[in-house]
């Protein structure tokens, strides 16, 4: 079976930016354990709690396949509902599934972290029934701020690339998100 893993960036060492040091992590997520959803182990992150929790993405079939230490994987089949009135996939479903791969790495931390921006450049359309995979990646984390990179594929073919900006909430300040009903 091919590597479905973007190819790595160069190898980019840590530096000091703004008084406050940035880690620099390498693309294609190495190293990230898979955890099945709502299974414990040594593996499991905030990330997966607050996947467990997200209805938005899992009610669209997004799949966790992977998180931890900055990075994540997550999936999607565009479904017939998914498609524009071009009959190909609706550029907002690409961006949800970038956003949560997104929203799972910047979470492996631990605090709550929600995103402050992001982006996404369309490469190549998508049709019902492909199979897309989100790896995300943790370019840079500073303060309270991170930096992470999205590669959609679709097998071997990158569809869209997305860049994401992340806060990560100040609870002493007031930030929280919101309850959960239960």
């Amino acid at each position: 079976m091919p590597d479905r893993s973007p190819p790595p960036s160069a190898p980019d060492p840590a530096e000091e930016i703004g008084g406050g040091r940035v880690e620099r992590v390498p693309r294609g997520g190495a190293g990230v354990e898979r955890v099945p959803r709502g299974g414990g182990g040594a593996g499991r992150t905030a990330a997966h709690d607050m996947f467990d929790a997200d209805v938005a993405s899992r009610g669209l079939g997004i799949e966790l396949v992977s998180a931890g230490g900055g990075a994540a994987v997550a999936r999607m089949r565009v479904t017939a509902g998914m498609l524009n009135g071009h009959r190909i996939g609706h550029g907002g479903f690409v961006f949800l599934l970038a956003d949560t791969a997104f929203a799972l790495a910047c979470n492996t931390h631990g605090p709550a972290t929600v995103a402050a921006g992001g982006e996404i450049s369309f490469l190549r359309p998508v049709r019902e029934d492909d199979l897309l995979t989100a790896y995300a990646t943790e370019r840079a984390r500073y303060g309270r701020s991170g930096i992470y990179d999205v590669t959609v594929t679709r097998g071997d073919e990158v569809v869209a690339e997305f860049r994401g900006r992340s806060r990560t909430l100040d609870r002493s300040s007031g930030d929280r998100p919101a309850p959960q009903e239960v």
